[in-house]
């Protein structure tokens, strides 16, 4: 893996390199052709959506196309030769994702390194991403006992990250990047950001300076320093967005009022004000000892001092019991209370 950490090798590496560097990791070495194939020649119809590698489409594989592949569908991600994120994050992608497998990290099949075309080609994940699923606009509100299972197991991915012989920081957990199967579970994705831990005395990595707005770390975004700490922040502030279904940053009213976490993290730790913060659209249908915990929960991993956030393991355990929590709803009444203090509601809608 250390040569995704080294820019000076990342261009020299040839395919014959690759292909050595991940042998015994079972991933397919795809033509160009072959994925023109199996996505139509990238049809426009097939495009899933976009990030900062660039396009990912829908494809699919059989016998003919690919023998010895089982027939399925796959997503391919197509690098943006005029994007943000280049080789380097590629291999990266290829060198973390090739070594490494869970039931809460995305299953990588395999890559096209072919002039300069750069691809990747994951397991298809039906419902798409966190974000796309608790932000549409036009679609049924997601359950509170469905948002815990997704915080466990994105929690649980997060937690074998930072638990592995050398320990990985992801770097950027964000909701965008935790994409959901049909049964809601959870595999985290995106992995051309991510950095081996410190080792030794070593307390931290310095690094340049990436992520996305509202989910790093304040000590990293002033710093450069990177710790598992960094994830552990970015993690509360997904849990806020489960807790609250409201963006960390919202791109249409990002200049008016403050961020998501300014506003809310001060009422996670009482119990009178957090009515207030949760997803009105749940309409007081969850279990309120539940919803405590995971608040306080969050409060901690949104400190400012690394050293005060517990570890992603903690997270674990500390939400694993609160999935058979007896769902004793509050009353629906609360939410006419929020109605008689209209101000303070609207305000956050419009932030």
């Amino acid at each position: 893996m250390s040569d995704a950490s080294n820019p000076s090798s990342n261009h020299a590496i040839n395919v014959e390199d690759l292909s050595i560097s991940l042998a015994g990791s079972k991933l397919y070495a795809f033509a160009l052709e072959e994925l023109r194939e199996a996505t139509h020649n990238f049809s426009w119809s097939n495009m899933l959506g976009e990030g900062g590698f660039g396009p990912v489409y829908k494809g699919f594989f059989d016998d003919k196309l690919r023998p010895g592949l089982d027939p399925q569908t796959v997503a391919v991600k197509r690098l943006d030769l005029d994007g943000l994120q280049g080789h380097k994050e590629w291999l990266a992608e290829i060198m973390f994702l090739g070594q490494l497998r869970h039931p809460h990290l995305v299953k990588l099949i395999g890559y096209c390194y072919e002039d300069e075309n750069r691809l990747l080609v994951y397991e298809h994940m039906t419902r798409g991403s966190l974000e796309n699923q608790l932000f549409r606009r036009y679609s049924g509100t997601m359950p509170w006992s469905t948002r815990m299972r997704i915080a466990l197991g994105a929690a649980k991915g997060l937690a074998f990250l930072h638990g592995a012989d050398k320990p990985i920081i992801y770097r950027d957990f964000k909701a965008s990047n935790i994409l959901l199967d049909s049964d809601f579970t959870v595999k985290l994705s995106d992995f051309g950001l991510a950095k081996e831990g410190p080792e030794g005395e070593e307390t931290h990595v310095t690094t340049r300076i990436m992520g996305t707005h509202g989910y790093a770390a304040p000590e990293y975004m002033m710093t450069g320093h990177l710790t598992t700490k960094s994830d552990v922040y970015s993690y509360g502030v997904v849990l806020l967005e489960l807790v609250t279904g409201k963006r960390v940053v919202d791109k249409l009213q990002s200049n008016k009022g403050r961020s998501l976490v300014e506003w809310a993290r001060p009422m996670l730790k009482d119990q009178s004000k957090l009515h207030g913060i949760i997803d009105h659209r749940l309409e007081g249908e969850f279990p309120m000892k539940g919803a405590m915990k995971v608040a306080m929960l969050a409060y901690k991993c949104l400190s400012h001092h690394p050293h005060t956030r517990p570890t992603m393991s903690h997270v674990v355990n500390i939400l694993e019991p609160l999935q058979d929590l007896d769902h004793i709803f509050i009353a629906p009444s609360v939410y006419v209370s929020l109605s008689e203090n209209h101000n303070k509601d609207t305000r956050l809608e419009h932030r």
